[in-house]
Order: structure tokens, then C-alpha cells, then sequence
């Protein structure tokens, strides 16, 4: 039974994989904005162009229905409902010039925008 527990809570710990260059942007973004101690909360909405949007904002407060991890040093909070379409999914930061911000490499979605915004599965 311990090996189990062992292994489910090292399978949850890689659920969402986060970048180096994506730890230290939120950091930044985390100390730029006052919001020391708080973690990166991802999730998934409806819309978009291709039907489902990624979400990425700063929290403090967990719910009953999150589900933590914690990868490269930081803490990643998901919703239930978002919790299937992001897992094995790669948080990354993109500094080029097609564009700057968070881009979400989830391995689950059949196609994604031009903008890498939205998806679908």
C-alpha cells in the first residue's frame, strides 16, 4: 500500500511541467505584482477558436476541488474539471518574436490555434 501511495503521489508531482524559463517569468511576474507566496493556477474554459482556452493567474487560496503539484520549485494548482485535459502538459515562457508569454505544450490536445491560445481534444 505505501508503494502505491509512493507512486500515485510521484505521478500527480508530474502531472504539469514547468520550464525553467517559465519558473523564473512568474517569479518575476509573482515579485513584480506583490504576490510573494503565491502559486500558479492553470485551468481550462470554454471558447476560444478551437472550443477550449488555457487559463493561467496567480493564487493564494486553494478549493476543496484543486489539485496541487509542485515541479522545478514552484506550485501549480488545477481545478477538477481542467485536471484531464492538462496532464502531461508543459508550462514554458516564450521570449520570440512570435509572440511573448506563457505557452501550454499539452500533448492531449488534437489541434491548437494559431495563437496557441485554445485547442481541442
Amino acid at each position: 500500500m505505501v508503494f502505491l501511495h509512493q507512486l500515485f503521489k510521484t505521478v500527480l508531482n508530474k502531472m504539469i511541467t514547468v520550464t525553467d524559463q517559465a519558473k523564473k517569468q512568474a517569479l518575476r511576474l509573482m515579485e513584480d505584482e506583490g504576490k510573494e507566496g503565491y502559486f500558479i493556477r492553470v485551468g481550462v474554459s470554454g471558447g476560444g477558436c478551437s472550443g477550449l482556452m488555457y487559463q493561467l493567474t496567480f493564487d493564494n487560496q486553494e478549493g476543496e476541488q484543486d489539485s496541487s503539484f509542485e515541479n522545478n520549485g514552484i506550485k501549480v494548482v488545477v481545478d477538477r474539471k481542467s485536471y484531464l485535459y492538462l496532464v502531461g502538459t508543459t508550462l514554458d515562457f516564450s521570449g520570440g518574436l512570435n509572440g511573448k508569454g506563457f505557452v501550454f505544450n499539452n500533448p492531449n490536445a488534437d489541434r491548437t490555434c494559431g495563437c496557441g491560445e485554445s485547442f481541442s481534444v
